[in-house]
């Protein structure tokens, strides 16, 4: 498997977190809060949450390059608490600090800025490097994947994930393909993606957009670790914590949506995404509003990728967490099955 090494990078590279203004209003934020930013990225959100008040946060990022940013904000101030890790495990990762409670949880799902802009990851098709794409250091990569997954399997990754009409001819083109050469870099992937089919008249996206979406978000479990991300905030919340959600494409949002309403009791029946929720429970959470919040339309001129965003907000109630399984509904091949393959 390729690895690559962490290298940081400036919080001046042009990072902008989305619907900052917004996030900050439905944080509501005062002295002496515990906020868990959990996709700490470019600590966009971090520097404006510690500004905002005498709070502190716990920096919860997956990629070490992220946390290295994170530390070096912590050398600054002692309000910063960075932590290597998954946000679909914020619970065990901030309990372990000795912290029970937090009174809010930030998330922005979606990839980094940083994690585009450098070619060597291995996430941008318009950048050649090595087909990584992985969030993390550890795992398969999305080379191992279009190399070494099953063409059924590769197909239904990028027509689930991907929601790409031609998933079937993408996938045969790259099983034919591999036949003579294994695939290394993303260039090749895109060119290879782009013949299967061909040039979208009229349309101003890349044509291999929604399949390196579709892999990068199996490479890196993206779905089932919001899930987990959802129900690992929903026990960490004190009562009258802020739950923050931003995500930027429909498969996020719509778990997002589901589960909150499924949380607030104001679902009747469950959803491909998420369970029905069991009868009897206290609702566990208050929508904030009832309805998605999206960016104003002068922050979309200023910075294209706010313009699918969507933000969520919810209230936790009094009652206790509900024990469940998370789940993300898409019953895809279990990425472990590749682990071996390199």
């Amino acid at each position: 498997m390729m690895t690559t090494k962490p290298r940081p990078e400036s919080p001046a590279s042009g990072h902008k977190p989305v619907m900052l203004d917004e996030v900050l209003a439905a944080l509501d934020i005062k002295d002496g809060d515990k906020i868990v930013d959990g996709t700490f990225g470019g600590g966009g959100y971090t520097r404006a949450i510690l500004t905002a008040a005498k709070c502190s946060v716990f920096a919860i990022d997956r990629d070490l390059d992220a946390i290295m940013r994170a530390e070096a904000l912590a050398a600054q101030t002692d309000r910063i608490t960075p932590l290597l890790g998954r946000f679909g495990e914020m619970d065990a990762l901030v309990e372990a600090t000795g912290c029970d409670t937090v009174d809010a949880v930030v998330l922005d799902i979606g990839v980094s800025s940083f994690q585009i802009d450098e070619g060597h990851r291995g996430f941008s098709f318009n950048k050649d490097g090595p087909l990584d794409m992985r969030m993390g250091a550890a795992g398969p990569t999305a080379a191992d994947v279009v190399n070494h997954m099953e063409e059924g399997d590769l197909a239904n990754v990028i027509f689930r994930l991907g929601e790409e009409k031609q998933a079937r001819r993408i996938a045969r083109q790259i099983v034919n393909r591999r036949k003579e050469q294994p695939f290394e870099t993303t260039l090749d992937l895109a060119q290879t993606v782009e013949a299967a089919v061909g040039g979208r008249k009229g349309s101003r996206i890349h044509p291999a957009t929604l399949t390196f979406q579709a892999i990068r978000m199996y490479v890196n479990d993206e779905l089932g670790e919001l899930a987990r991300a959802l129900v690992a905030a929903e026990k960490l919340l004190k009562p009258g914590g802020r739950l923050v959600v931003v995500t930027f494409h429909s498969l996020e949002d719509r778990m997002v949506k589901q589960w909150l309403r499924n949380r607030s009791g104001k679902n009747a029946g469950g959803s491909r995404h998420m369970p029905l929720m069991a009868k009897g429970p206290e609702p566990t959470f208050e929508l904030r509003p009832n309805k998605a919040i999206l960016p104003q339309d002068k922050e979309v001129e200023g910075n294209p990728r706010a313009r699918s965003a969507k933000l969520r907000a919810a209230i936790r109630t009094e009652a206790p967490a509900i024990e469940e399984e998370a789940d993300d509904g898409m019953n895809l091949p279990p990425l472990s099955k590749l682990e071996d393959v390199s």
